[in-house]
């Protein structure tokens, strides 16, 4: 008997975690069936739907159909186009709805009621609220037998960013690293996932260290991207330019790469990498990158009206230019 049910119904507005769902239910539908047994429908009506379910397949095995937009759907058009399909789907078939809620674009209540009807099931991502996210950490740490307090959470909050996915990983980490039982607070919290955030940052530093503007703009747009708050990106970019800092003055003093590069915490060949991009700068010049990210914090602090990535890329600009 088929572990998969006739029907899905994933929706909210967590965008990120239905985008998980649906690439996982995919592998599995792959392999289960092969790749010739998925069909994925984009941009479709409940009527163009209902065609697909009603239409003859190549496919051996168990079918499945991954369907996105249902949050553009009405009620009326489900109920009229593809309710009585869904009903009537041959029992090989596996129809999955995905439904990226925002606003007033939401999946309809009439294809929730469908998919029960059919059998299947209707689950819901609803992203959690930023200022609810150190609640919902200390909540998440306790189902992994990891103990953190109201202060933990919030350090680990600032310092992986807001991606409920991201940082329910790095606890998942921590419980891994700490063992069961284990109480951290937020010095804890900073020791351990600190090195992952600034490990992240270090390509956007280098850049900005290495004048490289293109590579500076590009990494910290993927960084954003992937979660990670501005604030923090700016405390791990002030840190790397205050050691490339330390490496100038080294320099200028007339000491040997050889010897700064033992004295940093890097690989060799990092260590050998980073002393080159700060041979090409000097002490003046970082001084006022240093001036420029103590502007950006406080602009970031309320300073400005202007967003915080606009922000951040023209200071990475004038660093970097």
């Amino acid at each position: 008997m088929s572990a998969f049910k006739p029907a899905y119904l994933v929706h909210g507005d967590d965008h990120g975690r239905i985008g998980e769902r649906r690439a996982r239910l995919r592998a599995l539908a792959e392999q289960e069936g092969g790749a010739a047994g998925v069909e994925v429908i984009e941009l479709a009506t409940p009527a163009d739907v209902a065609a697909h379910l009603a239409a003859p397949t190549l496919a051996i095995g168990r079918r499945f159909l991954i369907v996105d937009g249902a949050e553009r759907w009405s009620d009326a058009d489900v109920t009229k186009d593809l309710a009585p399909a869904l009903a009537a789907a041959d029992a090989n078939t596996t129809v999955a709805f995905f439904a990226r809620e925002e606003g007033r674009a939401k999946a309809p209540a009439a294809l929730h009621a469908a998919v029960r009807s059919a059998g299947g099931d209707v689950s819901a991502e609803i992203a959690v609220k930023e200022w609810d996210l150190p609640q919902w950490a200390i909540a998440r740490a306790r189902e992994l037998d990891l103990s953190i307090d109201t202060s933990a959470a919030r350090a680990l909050v600032g310092l992986v960013g807001t991606r409920q996915a991201r940082l329910s990983r790095e606890l998942e980490k921590l419980a891994l690293e700490c063992g069961p039982g284990a109480r951290l607070d937020a010095d804890g919290i900073a020791e351990r996932a600190g090195r992952s955030a600034e490990h992240r940052a270090w390509t956007l530093a280098d850049a900005i260290v290495a004048r490289d503007s293109a590579g500076a703009t590009i990494a910290f747009l993927r960084l954003r991207a992937q979660g990670e708050r501005v604030e923090s990106l700016s405390y791990w970019i002030t840190r790397r330019l205050r050691e490339a800092l330390g490496v100038a003055r080294a320099l200028e003093r007339g000491a040997a790469p050889n010897t700064i590069r033992g004295e940093l915490r890097m690989p060799p060949r990092v260590a050998a990498a980073f002393i080159a991009d700060v041979s090409g700068t000097d002490i003046a010049t970082l001084q006022r990158a240093i001036a420029t990210l103590a502007d950006l914090e406080l602009d970031l602090r309320g300073g400005s009206a202007l967003d915080e990535d606009t922000l951040a890329l023209r200071a990475i600009g004038a660093i970097a230019a």
